[in-house]
């Protein structure tokens, strides 16, 4: 009765040693007397106690964060840019057995990235070419990491420190930019207004009655002001057909 109750309690310790259980998202790395037979998983899996030794591998998505980073940029602006990248493990194999830790050197990795691509470009492209940089960078990194079984799906910059004198730098250049325009605008509208005027004034060139109709239509305004009184001339060219009237009769 002791050696059965022996021999059931090592079948027990062996069914424990042996079965191991894999979630959906994990795969297993096998070395068998120190050679890699394969990944396993997921599910239930089987090894030979103490001649294999398992791995355990997470195939779900990382995101990671990238601490900030002191960069120079290639106008000798110093900036802090941080940034978060999304990976994953596409062949638990190579994560394994090509690189001692595949999170630590894919942060390292992404770090010195991180530095090079932003201090090739200049402060001007950092502000407005976030999607230009944030591809070139998950381009190297995915480039990189293929040999370990890593795909970098996306990399995304999220914050660039300013020194306080280049914010208020910054803020002068926006505030010039903004009146330049303003000027701008306003000289081509008095350009419009001049040209305007000018094929106004010829059309009242040709027709000089015109500028009698404008002038009374003028007075017409001004009298609207009912709590000012206004003196003006009359212009002698509006008697004009009185006068010829009055001579045609005294010829007679």
């Amino acid at each position: 009765m002791y050696a059965l109750g022996i021999i059931i309690f090592l079948i027990v310790i062996f069914l424990f040693m042996a079965i191991k259980i894999l979630n959906e998202y994990e795969r297993a790395v096998v070395f068998r007397l120190g050679r890699i037979i394969d990944h396993k998983g997921p599910g239930l899996i089987i090894l030979i106690p103490i001649i294999d030794r398992m791995v355990r591998v997470s195939l779900r998505t990382v995101a990671m964060d990238v601490p900030s980073q002191d960069v120079i940029t290639r106008d000798n602006v110093s900036v802090k840019v941080n940034a978060v990248i999304y990976f994953r493990v596409m062949d638990p194999t190579k994560a394994v057995i090509e690189v001692e830790n595949y999170l630590y050197a894919t942060s390292q990795l992404a770090q010195t990235t991180l530095r090079s691509v932003c201090g090739q470009s200049e402060l001007d492209e950092l502000l407005s070419e976030r999607e230009k940089i944030n591809m070139e960078i998950q381009e190297i990194l995915d480039r990189h990491t293929d040999p370990w079984g890593v795909k970098v799906s996306m990399v995304e910059v999220k914050h660039i420190d300013l020194p306080s004198e280049m914010q208020r730098a910054i803020a002068r250049q926006a505030e010039a930019e903004r009146e330049r325009r303003a000027k701008v605008i306003n000289a081509e509208g008095e350009y419009q207004a001049a040209a305007r005027l000018s094929e106004a004034a010829m059309i009242i060139a040709k027709e000089p009655t015109a500028l009698q109709l404008r002038y009374l239509q003028t007075l017409v305004e001004v009298a609207a002001e009912k709590n000012s009184t206004t003196i003006f001339p009359i212009p002698i060219d509006l008697l004009e057909p009185f006068i010829k009237k009055t001579g045609a009769i005294e010829e007679k």
